[in-house]
C-alpha cells in the first residue's frame, strides 16, 4: 500500500507539472511574445501600415521570450556563460527553459527523497544533484557536438580548398562548406558566411567562429587564415597542410584511445565497485550498514571514504587523459 501511495504522489506531481507547462504553452501560443511578433510582422507587410522600426545588423540571442524575465536574467551573474554553453551544445533551448528544467529536476529529486523519509541533509544533496542533471546533460551534448565537428573539420577544410582551386573566392568557399558540408559543422560555417554577407568583417566573423566552437584545430585554422589574409600567400596550399595535420593528429589520438581503453575501463570499474558492493550488502542484509548513517563515527568514515574516492578519481582521470 505504501508503494501505491508513493506512486500516486509521484504521478500527481507529474500531472501538476504537465498541467502548468500546458497552460504556459497555451498562453504563449496566443498571447506570448512569438504571437505578438508574428502579428507585428503581418502589420508591417500590410498595405495600410506606415510605421518604422529600427533594426540591428546582427541577431541578438535572447535569454527568454518574456521581456521582464529577459531583463532579470541579464542582471544575474554568469548567465552569458551558461547561454554560451547552451549555444555550443546545439540544443534548441533558451536560458529560461534551462533554469525551469533545473528547478523541476531539483524539486522532483527533493520530493522523492522526502517520500523515502531520508534525512534533511540528504534531501538537500538530492536537490543540488537534481538541479545539476540538466547541466550535465548540456555538457554531454556540447562534448558530443564538438567532437563531431572536430571529426568533420578535415573534410570541410578539403572542401574549401577544392573550392579555392576551382576559382572561388574565400567567401564562396565558406558558402560551399555551408551548403555542401555535413552537420553540425555546416551550420557554423553558414553563420560565418551570413555574418560576412551582412557586413561583418571577415576577421571578426572568423574570431566569432573560434569563440563559438572552442576546438584547438579550428583555432589553428582561423589563425592561419587571418595571417594569410594579412601577409598573403597560397591559401589553398595552407588549407591542404592544415587538413593533413588535423588528420594525422586525429589518427594518433585514435591510437592513444585504443591503447588507454584498458585504463579507462579499470577506472570505471574501480569507481562503481564501492557503490555496487554497498547496494548488494544492503539487499542481502538491510541493517548491516545502518551504523554508517546513524553513528557519528560512521559519518566520519563515509566522509573520509568519499574524499579518498574523489582523490582517486582525479588521479585516474589525469593518468588516462593524454593530450595530443
Amino acid at each position: 500500500m505504501d508503494y501505491l501511495y508513493y506512486l500516486f504522489i509521484a504521478l500527481a506531481f507529474l500531472a501538476v507539472v504537465l498541467m502548468l507547462e500546458g497552460g504556459y504553452f497555451a498562453w504563449r501560443s496566443n498571447q506570448g511574445p512569438e504571437a505578438k511578433r508574428i502579428q507585428k510582422r503581418l502589420q508591417q507587410i500590410s498595405a495600410g501600415w506606415s510605421g518604422k522600426e529600427n533594426t540591428t545588423l546582427l541577431k541578438q540571442r535572447l535569454l527568454s521570450n518574456s521581456p521582464p524575465l529577459q531583463r532579470l536574467l541579464l542582471k544575474l551573474p554568469r548567465m552569458h556563460s551558461l547561454d554560451k554553453l547552451l549555444l555550443q551544445s546545439g540544443l534548441p533551448m533558451m536560458m529560461s527553459q534551462f533554469l525551469t528544467y533545473s528547478a523541476m529536476s531539483s524539486l522532483g529529486s527533493m520530493a522523492i527523497a522526502a517520500l523515502l523519509n531520508w534525512p534533511f541533509l540528504v534531501m538537500l544533496l538530492c536537490a543540488v544533484g537534481g538541479a545539476l542533471i540538466p547541466y550535465f546533460y548540456v555538457c554531454r551534448a556540447k562534448r558530443k557536438r564538438l567532437n563531431l565537428i572536430e571529426q568533420q573539420l578535415p573534410e570541410t577544410i578539403d572542401l574549401m580548398s577544392r573550392a579555392l582551386k576551382a576559382g572561388h573566392a574565400f567567401p564562396g568557399a565558406l558558402q560551399m562548406a555551408a551548403t555542401e558540408g555535413v552537420e553540425p559543422s555546416a551550420t557554423e560555417f553558414r553563420l560565418v558566411f551570413d555574418e560576412i554577407n551582412f557586413g561583418v568583417p571577415a576577421q571578426n566573423a572568423l574570431i566569432n567562429l573560434a569563440a563559438r566552437v572552442p576546438i584547438t584545430d579550428l583555432r589553428y585554422f582561423v589563425i592561419a587564415v587571418l595571417i594569410q589574409r594579412e601577409s598573403g600567400g597560397n591559401l589553398t596550399e595552407l588549407l591542404d597542410t592544415i587538413s593533413g595535420l588535423i588528420r594525422a593528429r586525429l589518427k594518433l589520438l585514435g591510437q592513444i584511445r585504443v591503447l588507454s581503453a584498458e585504463g579507462r575501463l579499470s577506472a570505471w570499474i574501480l569507481c562503481s565497485l564501492p557503490f555496487a558492493v554497498g547496494l548488494v550488502m544492503n539487499l542481502v542484509n538491510p541493517g548491516f550498514m545502518d551504523p554508517l548513517w546513524t553513528d557519528p563515527a560512521g559519518h566520519k568514515l563515509v566522509a573520509a571514504a568519499g574524499i579518498m574516492m574523489l582523490l582517486g578519481i582525479y588521479a585516474m582521470s589525469r593518468i588516462i587523459k593524454i593530450r595530443v
